[in-house]
């Protein structure tokens, strides 16, 4: 056992999951789980008293597939996980919480006790689902010092590797790269410059539901409607039996990774079927799927300012950047083989580490060996209402691709003679609709001062973090608070805590 460290990283992903410190050579190192594999599926089996993550709870998705939590970080910002399981119901952070508890569990097994930890998400990821994340590690007993945003973890273990953050070696040039982050359950780009030990995010995009699985889906069907049409039965019908066919789907696209086709075989109700699926045939079903990511990586060129003459590297993260077609695709499109020297599975959680540590040397007062700048994926307003039109619009404070952190302010004016308190609804998004929009919270100012005139000014000030998290205050006749925001679908505190409590109680390993 080595020492332990203070802080480690944690690629906390849709599908699996992977955790990595700073070991004694300063090196970024990823920690085997108890199973000995250094990625853990990111699913939960619920089996009467005992709660079980990663290989054995994708194993019982076979045979118990209505007791297995899966893909929740797909849920993360909604009251509840899509399933109910064994009759209860969970938040999608609670599901999450037992998955952290099972990396921190067995990372402890390696190096010791930690708590303190810096998570990623996508870029993409809003407010609401990056506040979801935090309550996650809280609930799994974890001090989350940071949130980063995956392609910039990406990006910080790519300028480890090529001796960017050595404080000795001499500045070089710097460097435009465009990430193509594309895992299990979400995908994001993100173009970045590396000044010297600097990260600069100059525009990001994604889609919080679109990976991996979504490929996996279209074998899943492909399979299903084969054996329908040859049995007169869908296997898709019971939960167990596609719990299989989703095991089986995602074998086979590994295997055409490597191979021009493959043989899959669906059993169900004493009746099998053999289908051959070919690359090609893969590659024409999910051609969609592909396009979307297309759209979004030239959206994201075109924000950033650049051209693809200007981009010096395409740096491809996430498992699912292995299938052939993605650097087929990225190839055509900027003219430039995507770069694939990082461990896929393994980058994001070596970025996290060595976030880790520097939050950890900036804290002891050392000058870190990298900072970082990011932009904000989503638009933030609140709702407003037109004067002219007395209808409600978007009063956007803080455009997308601002650099954070951000501050902004704007004056809105009281609406009656004697008016004591005022709503602020906060939103995320680019239309002026606010229905369109993702609803953030509210927050309240109470006790305005008295004999409050109509159409007085009330300034609302923004201070977006640089971990994309919210605080706002509001001034009114000179006096300013900071107010909390009321969260529709996040827990409070009192719930946390019995959701931590409730987690501690479970060895969740195999």
């Amino acid at each position: 056992m080595v020492d332990s460290p203070k802080a480690v990283g944690i690629d906390l992903g849709t599908t699996y999951s992977a955790v990595a410190y700073i070991d004694e050579a300063n090196r970024p190192q990823t920690l085997v789980n108890g199973e000995g594999d250094l990625i853990t599926p990111s699913a939960v089996f619920f089996d009467g008293q005992d709660i079980i993550v990663g290989k054995e709870a994708i194993k019982a998705i076979a045979s118990h597939a209505p007791h297995v939590a899966d893909c929740s970080k797909r849920d993360l910002g909604q009251k509840r996980y899509h399933k109910t399981i064994e009759g209860r119901e969970y938040p999608p952070e609670a599901i999450q919480g037992f998955v952290l508890s099972k990396l921190k569990q067995d990372a402890e097994r390696l190096i010791g006790d930690f708590q303190k930890v810096v998570i990623t998400v996508p870029a993409y990821f809003d407010e609401v689902k990056r506040k979801a994340t935090q309550d996650s590690g809280y609930m799994a007993g974890l001090d989350v010092l940071d949130i980063i945003n995956e392609p910039t973890a990406a990006a910080i273990a790519y300028g480890y590797h090529q001796g960017i953050l050595n404080p000795e070696k001499k500045a070089s040039e710097s460097q435009r790269i465009l990430v193509y982050d594309l895992g299990g359950g979400t995908f994001d780009v993100t173009v970045m410059e590396i000044r010297d030990q600097e990260f600069i995010t100059l525009a990001t995009d994604g889609d919080v539901l679109l990976g991996g699985r979504d490929w996996d889906q279209r074998i899943v069907n492909f399979v299903a409607e084969h054996f329908l049409a040859e049995h007169n039965i869908d296997p898709r019908n019971d939960p167990c039996a596609e719990g299989r066919l989703w095991r089986d789907a995602e074998d086979a696209k590994r295997t055409l990774s490597a191979r021009e086709k493959v043989s899959i075989v669906c059993d169900y109700q004493g009746n099998a079927s053999r289908v051959e699926l070919t690359r090609d045939q893969f590659e024409e079903m999910t051609g969609d799927l592909m396009d979307r990511t297309e759209f979004t990586t030239r959206q994201t060129l075109q924000a950033s300012g650049l051209g693809w003459g200007e981009i010096d590297l395409i740096l491809t993260v996430g498992g699912s950047t292995r299938m052939p077609m993605v650097e087929a695709m990225l190839t055509k499109l900027s003219g430039k083989k995507p770069d694939r020297s990082l461990s896929a599975d393994e980058a994001v959680a070596h970025g996290a580490a060595i976030r880790a540590q520097t939050i950890l040397q900036e804290s002891r007062g050392e000058p870190p060996p990298l900072r970082i700048k990011n932009v904000n994926s989503h638009s933030l307003g609140i709702v407003a209402t037109d004067q002219k039109t007395s209808r409600h619009r978007n009063a956007i404070l803080i455009p997308r691709n601002t650099s954070l952190p951000a501050t902004a302010r704007r004056t809105f004016k009281s609406q009656r003679e004697g008016q004591k308190s005022v709503l602020i609804n906060i939103i995320e998004g680019e239309s002026d609709s606010p229905e369109n929009c993702t609803r953030l919270g509210q927050c309240e100012v109470r006790d305005l001062p008295d004999n409050l005139a109509i159409h007085t000014p009330i300034e609302v000030r923004f201070r977006y973090l640089q971990n994309g998290r919210l605080t706002i205050s509001v001034n009114v006749e000179g006096k300013e608070k900071q107010h909390e925001i009321t969260r529709e679908n996040s827990l409070s505190l009192t719930q946390l805590d019995g959701w931590r409590d409730y987690i501690h109680g479970f060895d969740t390993g195999a």
